[in-house]
This record gives structure tokens, C-alpha cells and sequence, in this order.
């Protein structure tokens, strides 16, 4: 089993990432947390019957006691009205400052877990068990936690760091292609703002990681993750603009999901198509090459992933858009790459540009 640190001070934790390594969870978390008597699953509906009952099996033999909360899949689940549905769950669970509480699955179920644990009882400890590649390599690291409101992805939130990240790439397993697809969308992310080797990587290894070899696998969650932690561990609350680097695509993705309803897009296929438009916006103003544009939207296309958002159009998208919480005073803010593995941020886009860059299908990056 591999370990990545997430270096934070006092809140700092660590990720394990190995293949089929559940049996180790009980004692790993003995020794990690102790003084804890009750545990409380958050358990994604989806994989409550497998990954959910072996962890909780798992745990109960070491004498905890157990809980368990199913959570619909989808994001729907990151609503008011769950997270209502939850904090009474917990209560008459009897949850108290010994619980812990542990989200098993995709990135909704951490999101939505760890607000819970955030803001019950003033704080409860929380560990992950991403089981997709999605949350695996983003989500599930670096303490952002919320719900979505209708027309605003996470406006709601808490920063609220697990004691633990416990990945198990076995569980990719079962995961459905087009979620697995959907989580490679973040991996690129990592390489067009910090890795020009990781990128590199994934265009040379991208038969043997759509195929799931798990050596392959292994080395894109772990570098992955190593990156997140460096950026999250400068800059925990996004007080000196650095994670906002993280932010690539997502201002563009976020309101192609809100504008879609939350249902049209997975969330990495949203970040992809926003990935594109970003760095046609980028190309338009001169900050990267064309060249750099179509290596990018060619490493989506081999995974598979969207690059375009055919549903709405320009206009309502840039009008969601002005509800990001990125924001400031009616400007918007673009995280932009200037080169692969490099980006910066720009926030005097001109209007005309990014309409421009959303609804600009062509080959060529005018």
C-alpha cells in the first residue's frame, strides 16, 4: 500500500492507495483514530450492497457500533433537502462526538457526508473511501465539502479536511465506463495545470488506462493525488489564489451542469467540455497555442469524454455562469493555461470572447 500526505499542520492526513486492501482498514484505522465508538456509514446507493457491507462488516467485527445511511445516487443527493434528511438520521442514530463518520462512494456522497459531519454537533471526524476515479483522484481530497443550490453548484459549503482518505482501486472494478471516463476528465485536469509529464503519460498510456491495468491505474491516482495535496496544503482555504488552479474548466463546467439540471452531464464530462472551452478562450487571447488546444481536445476525445455542450446556448450559459461563487462584483474569473502544465488566472475577459469560445466549434481557434 502507497501513501500520499496531505501536509496541513494539525489537520494533516494521509491517503492510502493500494488494490484490495479492505482487510487492512480496521486495524489501519484502530491506530490512526482512537477513541471512537461509533460508526456511521454514508453509504452511496450504488454500492451499498458491495463496498458499504464489507467495510461495515469490516468494522463491526472490531467492535464498533455501526450505522448505515444510503444516499441516492446521482447529484441530486448534494441537496437541501438530503442534507436534512441526514443530520436527522444521525440524531436518532445517536451520533455524538465519538462517531465517526465515513463516506463510501462517489464524489456527491463525500461532498454531502462531509458538509454533515462539518456542521453536526459542531464537528464530527470524517474518513473517505472514494470508490470512483473520480472522487479517487479530486473529490475526495482536500476538505471541500457542500450541497448545491438549484441554479449553483456548491454555494453551500464547508471546508472540513478527513482524518483519512482510504482508496482501494479494486472498487473501479465494477464502476461503469461511462463513470470511469468521467473521472479521467480530472486526471487531464492535473496535467494541463501542474504535470506536463502526467500529460504526456496519458496520451502514451491511454490504451492500457481505459483498459483498467492497474499499474497504470495506480499511477495516475497516486500522481494525482500527490499534486492536489501540494496545491491544497499551500493554499487549504483558497486564500492566496493558488487552488484556484484546481478551478480549471470548472467555471464553464458548472454551469453547463446547473444549466443542464444536474441530470444532462456527469461531472467530468461537463469539466471536459468546459476544459475546451477554457482553452479556446485561452487561445483567443493570445495565452496558448492552437496547437496546445487540439492536444487537449484530442486527449479527451480518446477518453471518450465530450468537448462540446450542444444544449444551451451561449448566452444562459454566461448568464449561469455570473452565479459562480468565483464571482466578484459581476466579473468573471477564468483559470487559463499558458502552456501545458502551466495556467494562470484572468479575470478581464471580454464578453464577446467567451461567447466566442463556448459556441466555437470549428477546428481552428480564431
Amino acid at each position: 500500500m502507497q501513501t500520499v500526505q496531505v501536509k496541513l499542520a494539525e489537520r494533516s492526513y494521509p491517503i492510502f492507495i493500494g488494490t484490495n486492501t479492505q482487510p487492512l482498514l480496521a486495524e489501519t484505522l484502530g491506530a490512526l483514530l482512537p477513541h471512537w465508538t461509533h460508526c456511521l456509514l454514508v453509504c452511496d446507493s450504488n454500492v451499498c450492497e458491495t463496498v458499504g457491507r464489507t467495510v461495515g462488516s469490516l468494522l463491526e467485527a472490531d467492535g464498533k457500533r455501526m450505522g448505515i445511511i444510503v444516499v441516492p445516487n446521482g447529484e441530486g443527493s448534494k441537496s437541501v433537502e438530503q442534507l436534512a434528511n441526514l443530520w436527522h438520521q444521525m440524531l436518532e442514530q445517536r451520533s455524538d462526538r465519538k462517531t465517526l463518520v465515513i463516506a463510501i462512494g462517489g464524489g456527491v456522497v463525500g461532498d454531502l457526508a462531509g458538509f454533515a459531519a462539518a456542521s453536526y454537533s459542531r464537528g464530527l471526524r470524517f474518513i473517505q473511501i472514494p470508490t470512483t476515479l473520480l472522487a479517487m483522484v479530486d473529490s475526495s481530497v482536500g476538505g471541500k465539502t457542500g450541497i448545491n443550490l438549484p441554479t449553483a453548484k456548491n454555494m453551500i459549503g464547508a471546508f472540513w479536511q478527513p482524518h483519512a482518505v482510504w482508496i482501494d482501486t479494486a472498487s473501479l472494478d465494477s464502476l461503469p465506463d461511462r463513470e470511469y471516463r468521467s473521472g479521467l476528465a480530472e486526471v487531464v485536469k492535473y496535467g494541463v495545470i501542474l504535470d506536463p509529464t502526467l500529460f504526456q503519460y496519458l496520451e502514451q498510456n491511454a490504451d492500457a488506462i481505459l483498459n483498467r491495468d492497474q499499474t497504470s491505474v495506480q499511477h495516475i491516482v497516486r500522481r494525482s493525488c500527490e499534486l492536489k495535496a501540494q496545491v491544497v496544503s499551500l493554499d487549504e482555504r483558497e486564500m492566496t489564489g493558488l487552488r484556484a488552479i484546481l478551478n480549471y474548466g470548472h467555471t464553464f463546467g458548472h454551469a453547463i451542469e446547473a444549466s443542464t439540471a444536474y441530470g444532462q452531464y456527469l461531472h467530468g464530462e461537463a469539466i471536459a467540455i468546459g476544459m475546451n472551452m477554457a482553452g479556446r478562450l485561452a487561445a483567443r487571447i493570445g495565452l496558448w497555442s492552437s496547437d496546445c488546444v487540439d492536444r487537449q481536445s484530442q486527449l479527451l476525445h480518446r477518453f471518450g469524454l465530450p468537448t462540446e455542450c450542444k444544449e444551451v446556448s451561449a448566452e444562459p450559459l454566461v448568464a449561469a455562469m455570473q452565479m459562480d461563487k468565483k464571482t466578484e462584483h459581476g466579473q468573471l474569473h477564468f483559470i487559463l493555461p499558458t502552456q501545458i502544465g502551466q495556467v494562470k488566472t484572468v479575470s478581464n475577459c471580454e464578453r464577446a470572447d467567451i461567447i466566442a469560445a463556448i459556441g466555437n466549434s470549428g477546428s481552428k481557434h480564431e
